[in-house]
């Protein structure tokens, strides 16, 4: 994968100078280390950082088709290049390198917007096409590859900047960071910044399955900017979904499915390897690459150092199994004490989930050992109902049956009332529920996190957040998903917050490129979601075992202990912030005067739970609950620290830590530089 950049003049066209394009290009040189690419054109500035995996000695950005009056810069990865690359031929158009990245110039000739929905794989896109002065950004349907972008009229001009990171965009020195509190709302009510808005006012995350038109007018006109879908989530109406009633006949297609996605990102010009945590969806993925390959691809491992948390003798059970030698890397409370704010100046958002830092921590590891691409098996819990709260939500379906719907909505009552929420949280929870088209088992898990924001938040920064309700924010067509089974509308809302939000961002692109390291996703493969999305819930969760229809292909691969070991949540400590160690800058950022100067929390409240929740041990979800809250607000003070005011701690700012130069010297650059010659 790579990172791009761009800035467009709205409405003049004005030149772009080379420094910014470079300065913002180098922000993001983890990205791609390989080499770099530029584009100035009247009013137009693309950036290009590569990290070579595809057509290495002729893949250089930007690129174009015959006349490059069709210019791209690209990130990711298009798995059916090929195929694409032939039909292109037949219909004439001439292609004369061996990357990927060709086939769109000529794409778009061919398909104009429509060809983003034709595309499997994974990618943002940066598309200018020079006749028609019309602009495309473009991202995958799941929101693997991350794409930023904003407007500002700083100077007196009209700017669209954009950029694979939100470090590039501030690196021009065009945008003043400012916080967004709907973007650190997100991170109490889903644990992660999915979009549309990010943590930084006035800066966008464009969302998966969508891409920005930008048309200029003449010069001086204003430019028309609109969004569009280009492919949408959806699932058949509750009854009407595939049962498929032979068994094996199921089994045997969705294994053919999954090994073709297995195969499709083996396909690389650099060697491929794979993690390996001893679930049962990354073990899959590596016995099929094996398969394909021959030999076991190289395996990474995490070991947490807690026994309660680590992996690692499940993993050594595959590793057996396969005849694969894992690199091992361990991770504990110090570990994640120490690399916190760099977790933090990768991911650009606050960060609750402490094994992120194991995962970049991994990638790492991977990096040192001469890789560039690692496969993974995120998305099969997703799109297969693989997390506990799934059995939760069976059990309270067949009490809901019995009781006609009564016990479900009394034990929801009682479970805010345990865990301590006050009236003005349950209202708040029950308020936000219609915008998720009715209850289901994701809704029940995020009422778990939405409640630590009435306990902690201030007065002020609820006041701001007024009646926003983080779900609305999807313009979910509820109609729709009113129609579907509550298993499935809980897939929809993991595919739309969870994964993009979380998994594929503070897990996966952000941290992984950070040590640039590509992530390939078998199970996020176009062909698997449409297989899966089709099927009767009761193949993805069956009675109370989860993951049913990957567990049944996995017998065929791996040991049945594997195939069927109960799902196992990663994770990695959370109380070294708080417990093992009184850390100088943890008290910086929590004392009274910093939490009053940023003002999104109560200090009061800060430091009661900060000595309470210690007494919460034997009560485990109250504890996580209390624990994720604190880290939460942790985290957001160290995002603010880290990004938007460097007083609060001792602790270094953003520039520092990313190499990036404070004041430039061409910071007013649109109002120094002339006019380019009209388009």
């Amino acid at each position: 994968m790579c990172g791009i950049f761009g800035i467009i003049d709205l409405k003049g066209r004005r030149s772009v100078p080379l420094s910014v394009l470079k300065r913002s290009a180098d922000a993001m040189q983890h990205r791609g280390p390989d080499e770099d690419g530029y584009l100035q054109r009247p009013g137009v500035g693309f950036a290009s950082r590569r990290l070579s995996i595809v057509g290495l000695a002729d893949g250089q950005q930007p690129m174009f088709n015959e006349d490059k009056s069709v210019s791209v810069v690209f990130n990711g990865e298009i798995y059916d290049h090929d195929d694409w690359r032939r039909d292109l031929t037949a219909r004439g158009h001439t292609l004369k390198t061996h990357c990927d990245t060709e086939i769109l110039p000529h794409m778009w000739e061919a398909h104009g917007e429509d060809m983003f929905e034709k595309l499997n794989g994974q990618f943002a896109v940066a598309l200018f096409d020079e006749r028609k002065q019309q602009f495309i950004l473009a991202r995958d349907r799941f929101g693997i590859c991350p794409l930023y972008w904003t407007r500002t009229t700083r100077f007196g001009n009209d700017w669209l900047i954009f950029g694979s990171e939100i470090k590039t965009l501030l690196a021009t020195g065009m945008i003043e960071p400012k916080p967004d509190r709907r973007g650190i709302d997100a991170v109490f009510n889903f644990l992660a910044v999915a979009g549309p808005f990010s943590c930084f006012d006035g800066i966008n995350i464009l969302q998966p399955g969508k891409f920005l038109k930008i048309s200029r007018g003449r010069h001086g006109d204003a430019a028309a900017i609109s969004e569009h879908a280009y492919w949408t989530m959806d699932f058949p109406d509750k009854g009407k979904e595939a049962r498929g009633q032979d068994e094996k006949t199921l089994v045997n297609e969705f294994e053919s499915v999954l090994y073709g996605a297995v195969k499709r990102r083996l396909r690389a010009d650099v060697p491929v390897a794979s993690y390996l945590s001893g679930g049962v969806d990354s073990s899959t993925v590596v016995a099929m690459a094996s398969d394909i390959l021959g030999a076991p691809p190289a395996t990474f491992t995490v070991k947490i150092r807690d026994p309660k948390l680590d992996e690692t003798e499940q993993a050594a059970v595959i590793s057996r199994h396969l005849k694969a030698d894992p690199t091992i890397v361990p991770c504990g409370s110090e570990e994640i004490v120490s690399n916190y704010q760099r977790l933090l100046v990768a991911t650009e958002a606050p960060v609750t989930d402490t094994s992120c830092t194991a995962l970049m921590l991994l990638a790492g590891k991977v990096h040192e050992k001469g890789f560039k691409v690692a496969l993974t098996g995120e998305g099969s819990d997703e799109w297969l109902a693989g997390y506990p709260w799934y059995k939760i939500d069976r059990v309270l379906e067949w009490l809901g049956a019995i009781s006609g719907g009564t016990i479900d909505a009394a034990i929801r009552r009682r479970f805010f009332t345990w865990l301590g929420c006050n009236k003005d949280a349950v209202a708040y929870l029950d308020r936000c529920a219609p915008s998720a088209g009715g209850a289901h088992p994701f809704q029940r898990f995020y009422d778990l996190l939405g409640a630590s924001r009435f306990r902690f938040y201030s007065g002020d920064m609820l006041g701001e957040l007024g009646d926003h309700d983080p779900y609305a924010d999807f313009a979910p067509d509820l109609g729709r998903a009113e129609r579907w089974h509550p298993i499935n509308r809980a897939i929809y809302w993991a595919g739309r917050i969870h994964l993009p939000g979380q998994l594929l961002s503070l897990k996966g692109d952000r941290i992984a490129m950070s040590q640039s390291v590509e992530m390939r996703y078998p199970f996020l493969d176009n062909n698997v979601f449409d297989f899966v999305a089709g099927l009767d819930p009761n193949w993805k969760i069956k009675g109370l075992k989860e993951k049913y229809l990957v567990r049944r292909v996995a017998e065929k691969w791996l040991p049945k202990s594997v195939a069927w070991r109960p799902k196992g949540m990663f994770r990695a400590p959370l109380d070294g912030f708080f417990l093992q160690q009184r850390l100088p800058y943890v008290d910086e950022l929590l004392s009274e005067a910093s939490l009053k100067k940023t003002g999104y929390f109560d200090p009061e409240a800060v430091a009661l739970w900060r000595t309470k929740y210690t007494e919460l041990s034997s009560r485990f979800y109250q504890r996580s609950s209390m624990e994720l809250g604190l880290v939460a607000v942790l985290a957001t003070q160290l995002w603010h620290q880290t990004f938007i005011d460097s007083s609060l701690a001792n602790l270094p700012d953003w520039h520092t830590l990313a190499g990036v130069e404070r004041n430039p010297r061409d910071l007013a650059f649109a109002e120094q530089m002339p006019e380019a010659a009209a388009v």
